[in-house]
């Protein structure tokens, strides 16, 4: 049977400067996910590297270098999601990491349309909105990362009567 996850989604410096917060957490929600916590943070560098603690060695220093710069640009909005399947959930409704590869009816397809190859030729990093935790063990140290447990609230929606 399947679980009950969290996971984090963070609203990433373009998301706030196009001003799409509402329109997606509305797509989570209308998804049946519930938000169980919410804040606005400025990364610092250190907070940045623990959260992105293993880019550099996945991807490379210029990699976690431009992600690092971008994401410290601005405030981003951390939320933590509940709901069944939410890792694989949120992922699905997120889309691609590259906007222009995210199929219609995603946030990423829908919302953002930069490629690959354009970032790298004008050296800029992908803006494609969210950050999305990629598998369950993420999610854990995602959320304990970013919020105490003293922030994240437990409470039942309407919809949860016909889903769990």
């Amino acid at each position: 049977m399947s679980a009950v996850e969290r996971t984090l989604v963070l609203l990433k410096p373009d998301a706030l400067a196009r001003g799409l917060v509402g329109r997606i957490v509305q797509r989570f929600e209308e998804a049946g996910l519930k938000v169980i916590g919410v804040k606005m943070k400025l990364m610092d560098a250190d907070f940045a590297r623990r959260h992105y603690f293993d880019l550099e060695e996945r991807f490379g220093a210029s990699v976690y270098n431009a992600t690092a710069t971008f994401m410290q640009q601005a405030p981003v909005i951390a939320l933590v999601l509940e709901g069944a399947e939410a890792v694989a959930n949120v992922r699905r409704l997120a889309g691609k990491t590259f906007p222009n590869e995210s199929a219609p009816g995603t946030i990423r397809g829908d919302f953002a349309h930069t490629s690959k190859a354009y970032s790298e030729a004008n050296h800029q990093v992908v803006a494609n909105l969210i950050h999305a935790s990629g598998n369950t063990e993420e999610a854990k140290y995602e959320v304990e990362l970013w919020f105490d447990s003293s922030e994240l609230f437990e409470y039942k929606t309407l919809a949860e009567r016909f889903v769990f």
